[in-house]
């Protein structure tokens, strides 16, 4: 099962963290890990790329970790942006879960 916590502050998003396989498939053809993935590993390519946020951003492949912390003092521009990608990751994370929720453990806090 992967463990996926989003972290907020003021009501926006300030931390990814994913741990874990899904284990709904065997390794190299779990669809659900590969969905779950895409749409995490899409959200902080958008935070890095279009965003231009220097995230602190630690992965462990083998284990099946991410985390992705955003910095504390964006400006107001920036911040809307990383809501608007990071709020988008989360309805993914959130219709993923829906359908798959043996497979994956959601927390919001």
């Amino acid at each position: 099962m992967t463990k996926v916590k989003v972290t907020k502050h003021n009501d926006s998003i300030v931390e990814i963290e994913c741990d874990g396989h899904t284990g709904y498939g065997v390794e190299g053809e779990d669809i659900v890990c590969s969905a779950l993935s895409s749409i995490v590993q899409t959200a902080v390519l958008g935070l890095f790329g279009v965003a231009k946020v220097n995230l602190d951003f630690v992965t462990d492949a083998q284990r099946g970790y991410l985390r992705a912390t955003l910095p504390r003092d964006l400006d107001s521009a920036t911040r809307h942006d990383c809501d608007v990608i990071l709020n988008t990751l989360l309805l993914g994370i959130s219709d993923l879960h829906e359908g798959f929720s043996d497979f994956i453990e959601l927390e919001v806090k």
